[in-house]
């Protein structure tokens, strides 16, 4: 196989070669037909014109082959949207040979079909612009009459104005469901790794974690998890605000309340308290305030005592987040302001040595092409700004880091500011377009049932471990109310309460688009019916107990799976097949717009047609008298076990933690 994937690839490499050998000779001639008609180029050039597309077809089709070699790889399974797509492209190119005419458009969604392409209309438009009458039905015709033939089609047809209507070859659906289960559900091909590196959760020291934190660490872990599943080598931020002028109050405060704090650590048990005394103090008090700002200064030079209180701070905050980090199963590397604050010297000094900097009204800023408000990169007082550190951060990604995808999982509010930054890089000479993908993911608020912003009765901030603990505690009433305790160990118990409740929380915020506000509700988040965790959890245990109460174990299914044909006699059982299938697809469509929300439709769409399957077809028959087992449907049983397989992989990708009982 490693050689077919070889010798197509040549294959490939040469043909491109041989276009772009033509295409010099050609880029000559703007109009070789008009020549030849004048009579004052030979007809030798329209033949190289022909030589030229024929090799684009034959290219294309080299690709289609080849993409068909890789998806036979036990590393990869295959989007048969895209493999779709490459085989329509190159019926679209045979057909219109020399047209510069839109990509194949297919889509999964079709009413009459498994599959549809759309490219018909468009295509028409486009040659009817160019002077070429004709109608989509008859481009429709035409592609199908130049569409190669591949063992994943079965037969098209053409319906209304030009739609043409796919349908997939049963025995390849059979195949890749079996090869799914041989191989485990793994990745689609994604070309090469990248280094990512992922901005995200990023609270401040000092202050408690609340709900404002939950959108970022929860859908930045997620985009960790799918950029680790498909190989890209991942780096975590959490870029803390633990530099600043609110750490001299902190200090001040600190060695007031705790003068021995150098020899024996403060007992600090809420930090969010101790900042607000130190800010009442600083507000009320002018030399409680005077001497905070020295403290300022003094840590600023990393002067040994006020360091440690910094330091001691920053630990005893850390903690705390540390808590909510691992029962939300969230992992990060701690980058915060105090770690770039070297690095924005040297920044300046870059800025300044490429003459991008000017001095205004004392302050030292940076005009950025294509965006009105300037940077401030160094105030009036010689300070740093959230400007210059966001520009060593960038910086020490792109260069440091080797970073060729920077993704900011960051409030939409944010978006002008980051979108600032990335064109300075750009400016700067960090950032080349063509190399690096720098994206801000962006979200919105979180909403209480009043379609406010979510506080508590009191108008505070809800903090997140609270959240949290009445999530753990209606998930548990939940379960008892189900009298779930009664069948489950206390082990079991303890699982399946953390896993709804936690698994809930991340579901209602990623089944909803990112970009738009949603209203947070438990009441919603742990029903069992619907688009939600719980639904999915209580899915998912149902099905991976269908073999179970069958006595059939999983060595049992792992060894029919290597023997056993999948049968898709039924209808219902070829749309669930279809429908796990669709799962690179998906995984594609993410990796292309960091949108989770397809991730959570799609298994909620994979659960209710396994539903649809399980009420048609017995995967297990028993006497009705004596219920015992008269016949087990191995074929049914495995494809239930790739529908879970399927499932459990796009829990991982969320973060939510499968139970086998629940």
């Amino acid at each position: 196989m490693e050689e077919e994937i070889a010798k197509y690839t040549a294959k490939v490499v040469k043909a491109e070669a041989e276009i772009q050998r033509l295409e010099k000779d050609l880029d000559l001639i703007e109009n070789p037909q008009a020549l030849v008609n004048s009579g004052i180029v030979a007809p030798a050039v329209l033949q190289l014109q022909a030589e030229k597309n024929k090799l684009l077809y034959q290219l294309k089709h080299l690709k289609t082959q080849l993409a068909e070699e890789k998806s036979k790889s036990p590393d990869h399974m295959i989007s048969i949207t895209a493999l779709i797509e490459d085989v329509f492209q190159v019926a679209i190119l045979a057909a219109y040979p020399g047209q510069d005419l839109p990509k194949a458009d297919v889509t999964s969604s079709a009413k009459f079909s498994d599959y549809q392409c759309n490219s018909a209309m468009s295509i028409s438009q486009k040659l009817k612009t160019a002077g070429v009458k004709c109608n989509p039905r008859d481009v429709a015709q035409n592609i199908v009459n130049n569409l190669p033939k591949v063992d994943c089609i079965e037969k098209v047809d053409i319906a209304g104005p030009g739609f043409i209507n796919i349908f997939l070859n049963r025995e390849y659906v059979s195949q890749n469901v079996f090869k799914l289960l041989n191989t485990g559900v793994q990745p689609p091909p994604i070309g090469k790794r990248k280094r990512a590196v992922v901005d995200f959760s990023s609270p401040n020291i000092a202050k408690e974690m609340h709900v404002g934190h939950l959108r970022s660490t929860i859908i930045g872990e997620s985009i960790c998890r799918l950029l680790e599943w498909v190989g890209h080598d991942v780096l975590r931020i959490n870029h803390l605000g633990d530099w600043g002028t609110q750490f001299g109050m902190l200090i001040a405060h600190l060695q007031d309340e705790y003068p021995n704090y150098l020899t024996k650590p403060p007992p600090i048990g809420d930090l969010q308290s101790f900042y607000k005394a130190s800010k009442v103090r600083f507000e009320a008090d002018e030399e409680f305030k005077k001497r905070a700002y020295e403290c300022v200064v003094k840590l600023q030079a990393h002067e040994p005592e006020h360091y440690k209180a910094w330091q001691t701070i920053y630990d005893i905050s850390r903690k705390e987040f540390q808590k909510v980090y691992e029962r939300l199963q969230v992992h990060l590397i701690d980058r915060g302001e105090s770690f770039y604050q070297e690095r924005m010297k040297l920044v300046i000094e870059e800025l300044d040595a490429k003459g991008l900097t000017k001095v205004e009204d004392g302050r030292k800023i940076m005009f950025v092409d294509g965006h009105k408000v300037p940077l401030t990169v160094v105030k009036s007082d010689g300070g740093f700004t959230y400007d210059t550190s966001d520009l060593a951060a960038i910086k020490n990604r792109l260069v440091e880091e080797k970073g060729e995808w920077l993704i900011y999982v960051v409030d939409a509010g944010q978006n002008g500011h980051l979108e600032t930054i990335y064109s300075a890089a750009e400016m700067i000479g960090w950032l080349n377009p063509s190399v690096h993908r720098v994206e801000h993911v962006s979200f919105g608020v979180v909403l209480g049932e009043d379609k406010k912003k979510f506080k508590t009765r009191s108008g505070e901030t809800v903090r997140l471990v609270d959240l949290l603990d009445e999530g753990i505690k209606r998930a548990e009433a939940k379960l008892k109310e189900k009298e779930r305790d009664k069948v489950l160990t206390k082990e079991e118990l303890e699982q399946a309460k953390s896993s709804v409740a936690y698994g809930c929380i991340k579901y209602a915020d990623l089944s909803h688009n990112r970009t738009h506000d949603y209203v947070f509700s438990f009441d919603k988040m742990l029903d069992d019916r619907g688009n939600t965790a719980a639904y999915l959890l209580y899915a998912y245990t149902r099905i991976r107990s269908i073999a179970r109460l069958a006595n059939v174990s999983e060595e049992d299914l792992t060894k029919a799976a290597k023997t056993t044909k999948i049968e898709l006699d039924h209808e219902k059982e070829y749309k669930l097949a279809k429908c796990v299938l669709r799962f690179p697809e998906i995984i594609l469509k993410l990796l292309d717009d960091l949108y989770l929300h397809t991730l959570c439709d799609y298994l909620y769409e994979l659960t209710t047609t396994f539903t649809e399957f399980y009420d048609n077809c017995y995967c297990v028959e028993k006497d009705r008298t004596t219920g015992k087992i008269i016949k087990i449907n191995m074929s049914r049983l495995l494809l239930c076990e790739a529908t879970a397989n399927v499932i459990n992989t796009g829990f991982k990708i969320l973060g939510i933690n499968a139970l086998q009982k629940m």
